[in-house]
């Protein structure tokens, strides 16, 4: 298992915003994506997950193992935090795992309506999917947005001890300290230049 990424090259709106981006992350590695505000960050996760096309360049990973997650919480409001839990299963043809609940810390919430949670509580709901849909490579988008530094802890650990330890991937864009000793990708070399081509507009997609 593993993720190569060569001479990537991505654009927001048509616009090119970074160029010839290569790394690898192996099984049981995670990578942390910096940079500041509006540089990339999000278009690129994109990209590797497939949800918009690249100017150029190639990503290489088992197909069917990844998914992406962005700082939205993707949960349905007018259903209990069990139910969305188990949609997300069906849809990915898993059983629902009952440790999801006390790793993530939803024992008390199991039968609360998912629309009468709180912000930090909400997150938590659509941080324990990636417990659920059994995917390898993960694609993370500020996972961590709403969370108090318990929560960033616990998923810290989870990712650490769970997903990272039985072999999968991750890749953070994040500008939280998730205590984690990970090695991190800066974006700033890669910036596109401001002359560069144009490219396909993926609010199409």
């Amino acid at each position: 298992m593993e993720l190569a990424v060569t001479d990537l090259s991505v654009a927001r709106g048509g616009v090119p915003v970074l160029s010839d981006v290569s790394f690898d992350v192996k099984a049981g590695e995670a990578l942390v994506l910096r940079g500041v505000n509006g540089i990339g960050k999000t278009t690129l996760l994109r990209t590797l997950a497939g949800l918009q096309p690249a100017l150029s360049g190639t990503v290489d990973f088992p197909e069917d193992t990844g998914a992406y997650a962005s700082h939205a919480d993707g949960i349905k409001t007018q259903l209990t935090v069990t139910e969305n839990l188990a949609f997300w299963a069906d849809v990915h043809g898993a059983d629902l795992p009952d440790s999801v609940f006390k790793t993530f810390d939803l024992e008390d919430l199991r039968t609360r309506l998912a629309g009468t949670l709180s912000a930090g509580q909400k997150r938590r709901v659509g941080l324990a999917r990636l417990g659920v849909i059994g995917r390898k490579v993960l694609f993370l988008d500020e996972p961590t947005v709403s969370l108090d530094a318990f929560s960033v802890k616990m998923f810290a650990s989870w990712l650490r001890d769970e997903h990272l330890a039985q072999g999968g991937i991750a890749v953070i864009a994040t500008h939280i300290d998730l205590g984690l000793d990970l090695p991190e990708l800066e974006l700033e070399p890669y910036k596109a230049a401001a002359d560069a081509g144009g490219g396909s507009d993926e609010a199409f997609l």
